[in-house]
């Protein structure tokens, strides 16, 4: 983009590290301005460094997506700074791990709560602000191959994310006529500092690698321009899609 271009505004939830952090990184190196959202913003300083370092405006927020409130503040936090937001991408989540009998009440509440009723209502949230003023917008979805393909002990998490897939398709239809285009990306699993513990041990590793035909994660810079395509305008006849980026784990 050149100089003289105007940016485009993006909110990234979730980009203290890892795969939100490649997201924002990527799409500040390619026009947009950034808001990115954890609990705290204080935890986003290096995200915000990285931003800036791509002579980009970066913006922390804090947000809980367990509030309506909150999401209504970060939204409006986020215009008032950058402007009017052009890209949604739906990161944050959160996730327990284990066998489904072994799961408690509460815990179901606390990770569809974030991960699928959270990202509801800030999407639709979204959605209302661009209808109010007559805007055209993106949405994408952070989704998962747990969504897609069954595993063991991933039954609640794998739940939410089936359930951001069907939300993709049934808020693209619904929008569609309102200029409002609502994609996800589906990420097996990825290297990330939060993950690198869990592989490294070889057995794991090798017995998670034995699943993706290429034999080999992705990468989060890979995900991270799925992402960018799907808000670019390049894919503006392109909603309600799920883009893989597998390795080939779910055409298996």
């Amino acid at each position: 983009m050149s100089g003289t271009a105007a940016r485009r505004v993006a909110l990234v939830t979730g980009a203290t590290e890892g795969l939100g952090q490649a997201v924002a990184f990527d799409l500040a190196q390619h026009g947009y301005d950034i808001a990115v959202t954890e609990l705290s913003p204080s935890p986003l300083a290096a995200t915000i460094a990285g931003i800036e370092a791509a002579s980009a405006r970066g913006l922390a927020v804090a947000l809980d997506l367990r509030e309506e409130p909150s999401i209504a503040a970060a939204l409006e936090a986020t215009e008032a700074a950058l402007g009017p937001i052009d890209l949604l991408v739906n990161n944050a989540a959160f996730t327990l791990n284990r066998p489904a009998t072994d799961f408690a009440w509460g815990e179901w509440d606390a990770v569809m709560n974030v991960n699928l009723k959270g990202t509801y209502f800030l999407t639709t949230h979204y959605a209302r602000r661009c209808f109010a003023a007559g805007r055209q917008g993106a949405v994408v979805m952070m989704a998962s191959t747990h969504g897609l393909t069954g595993l063991a002990g991933r039954s609640v998490y794998g739940i939410a994310k089936g359930g951001i897939v069907q939300m993709t398709r049934m808020l693209a239809i619904e929008w569609a006529e309102q200029g409002l285009r609502v994609n996800a990306v589906a990420p097996s699993t990825i290297i990330t500092p939060s993950r690198a513990a869990m592989l490294a041990d070889p057995a794991r590793r090798d017995g998670m690698l034995a699943r993706i035909p290429q034999r080999r994660f992705p990468l989060p810079e890979e995900v991270a321009a799925a992402v960018r395509y799907l808000g670019s305008a390049e894919a503006a006849s392109v909603t309600g899609q799920i883009l893989a980026v597998d390795g080939g784990l779910t055409a298996a």
